[in-house]
């Protein structure tokens, strides 16, 4: 199971104390890393779903993967929706610099209850990872299907595997340092879930869920991300990111010996930084399930 726990942020219904450029910044960043493997994705669902009119990104973030889709169903309408309007703002950006802008646009609001403001029903809705910031997954998806038009689609990108970016052993500290993240990263992701307004325990059987919201499931998939070592500055650049927002999270959760390993990693001075090391990589998989609407 992999959660992404750098995008974690920007679904929560918080927003007051998130540095929104940053957090833009990061979440553009990964996305934009990731496009060969949502191209590989999209590329999949445009069997599934021949020439929809309305796509629906759901918990789009700054619009990296919305804009993917317009270019991707050259016929589409796509409509970004996100809890954060300066996110938003950013997708619109993206949309007009791409020049796409004459058949995209944005709605504001908290997921799923802000899709009742869409004005037709979606013929493909997308949920990447947004999914899992609701309390009750069933019944978030089962509005997802409510505005699904009949024969529409709906895609779900939840689960996968841990990224991961470094061999098992680095010849510092102990080895094995991205599976002990690994375990702390499903705690924190438990809690996360446990502390969602309306939280449910609800077993991750995504076909099953999306059945009983009386959807047809029609496939899943899993799509690699494979930048081998030595991988590029910009891959860098992010792996840092995420490891620095490890470390500041789990601090004090962490062994003494990996955050100090973690501290080292993240030194650009350091030769056995990622910043600097030549085993560096990124390696993902990310996992696609789909359903149609047919009643």
């Amino acid at each position: 199971m992999a959660h992404d726990h750098e995008t974690h942020g920007h679904h929560h219904h918080d927003h007051t104390d998130i540095d929104w450029s940053r957090m833009a910044e990061h979440l553009e960043t990964q996305a934009e890393l990731f496009t060969p493997l949502y191209e590989r994705a999209l590329a999949w669902l445009g069997h599934k779903q021949t020439e929809p009119g309305l796509i629906v990104d759901a918990g789009s973030g700054p619009g990296v993967l919305s804009c993917l889709l317009a270019d991707a169903f050259p016929g589409a309408r796509v409509v970004a929706v996100d809890g954060a309007e300066p996110l938003l703002e950013r997708a619109q950006a993206r949309a007009e610099r791409l020049g796409v802008a004459d058949r995209f646009g944005t709605l504001a609001g908290e997921l799923p209850g802000v899709l009742d403001d869409l004005d037709y029903p979606a013929d493909l809705l997308w949920a990447s990872r947004s999914l899992h910031h609701l309390g009750d997954q069933r019944s978030g998806i089962a509005a997802f299907a409510a505005r699904l038009a009949r024969g529409g689609t709906l895609a779900l990108m939840e689960g996968g595997l841990p990224a991961r970016f470094l061999p098992r052993d680095i010849g510092i500290g102990r080895p094995g340092l991205q599976a002990r993240l690994d375990a702390l990263e499903e705690e924190w992701f438990a809690t996360m879930r446990a502390d969602l307004p309306d939280s449910v325990a609800e077993a991750e059987d995504w076909p099953a869920l999306m059945a009983s919201a009386g959807l047809r499931h029609t496939g899943t998939r899993s799509f690699m991300l494979d930048l081998p070592a030595p991988t590029t500055d910009r891959a860098r650049a992010y792996i840092a990111a995420s490891l620095g927002r490890l470390r500041d999270v789990f601090a004090e959760r962490l062994d003494p010996d990996d955050r100090e390993t973690l501290d080292r990693l993240l030194d650009p001075e350091d030769a056995a930084s990622v910043h600097r090391r030549a085993d560096t990589f990124l390696l993902a998989v990310h996992t696609v399930h789909t359903a149609v609407r047919t009643g």
